[in-house]
């Protein structure tokens, strides 16, 4: 009931909006007034705040503290030795570091995390490609400070989620070692909307109308200019890591997920898709009203455990 009640709010309240500026999309709507609207938002206990300098965009390090654990009588707690990469959704034109800090620390959490959230440039002022590039710069900051790809997972949302699968495949590109595992959460993952148009349960979405996904593909294509960005769907998969995709089953980009475990399992990379119910576009934001989004965090913290405690197993089988 929980969810049918957002669901239509969210289809009354929102999605008209949307769909305003999808057909009418110009640069004075305040795309950037969301983010600064929840830079109030507060975080959950346990982890430590430091902002820091990528090389073209800032980030925030939530560094998690485990109790329980001494390395010295100095130092009584210590650090997890898990990282998320977080890439924040928002269709690659809005949202930011404060409108998913509750979300990326929620999912920190269920892992026994500590977490990085990128606020990589967008879209119109810059391309895709310079995106990938910002989280690219994530990743190696995490390896810089000591945590081994096993140790790493990334994850996002939306449109975070094809920054997840572009990362991981700039990363293979760049000769860099795959992390253990990528979560992607209701992810767009082909920027081409036709499929999503054709399929009828894509227009019941409460969320997102059509008019949003031919106005994006048409600002990407203008920032790209002579160099197109390659959808994650039609990427080399093979070579990387297991992953997690949720996705509602009326959600528009239900179809995006699904192709993309398609050719994931297709390519041999170990992949679990999950469709929960009639779930609204990242439901798993609204985890403290919603028990399906709580029940779905916690698969992921599963799963990152699960992938990132792989190695350890092995080594004590040997």
């Amino acid at each position: 009931m929980r969810s049918r009640v957002l669901a239509h709010t969210v289809k009354l309240a929102v999605k008209p909006v949307l769909d305003v500026w999808g057909r009418y999309p110009s640069p004075v709507w305040p795309a950037g007034l969301l983010d600064f609207g929840a830079r109030y938002l507060q975080p959950t206990r346990g982890v430590a705040r430091h902002r820091i300098r990528l090389d073209n965009c800032d980030a925030e390090w939530w560094e998690r503290r485990i109790q329980g654990r001494r390395s010295s009588e100095a130092d009584p707690v210590d650090t997890a030795d898990v990282a998320i990469l977080y890439l924040h959704g928002g269709g690659f034109l809005t949202c930011g570091l404060n409108t998913h800090r509750v979300l990326a620390l929620r999912i920190g959490a269920a892992s026994r995390a500590s977490v990085l959230t990128v606020g990589y440039r967008m879209l119109p002022r810059h391309s895709i490609a310079e995106s990938v590039a910002d989280c690219v710069s994530g990743y190696r900051w995490l390896l810089e400070r000591g945590f081994t790809p096993d140790r790493i997972v990334i994850a996002g949302d939306s449109a975070g989620g094809f920054l997840t699968f572009a990362t991981a495949l700039t990363l293979a590109e760049q000769g860099l070692d795959q992390p253990a595992a990528l979560v992607a959460l209701s992810p767009l993952t082909d920027l081409d909307p036709t499929a999503k148009l054709a399929r009828q349960e894509g227009r019941e979405c409460p969320l997102i109308p059509s008019s949003v996904l031919l106005t994006l593909a048409e600002i990407a294509g203008r920032a790209d200019g002579d160099n197109p960005t390659v959808s994650p769907v039609d990427g080399d998969l093979a070579g990387l890591p297991p992953v997690l995709i949720q996705v509602g089953s009326t959600e528009m980009l239900y179809v995006d997920a699904e192709l993309m475990a398609q050719r994931l399992g297709a390519a041999g990379v170990p992949v679990t898709l999950e469709v929960w119910d009639r779930q609204v576009h990242v439901f798993q934001a609204a985890a403290d009203v919603l028990p399906e989004a709580a029940r779905a965090v916690l698969r992921i913290g599963e799963f990152v455990q699960t992938a990132t405690r792989a190695r350890d197993r092995s080594a004590a089988s040997r």
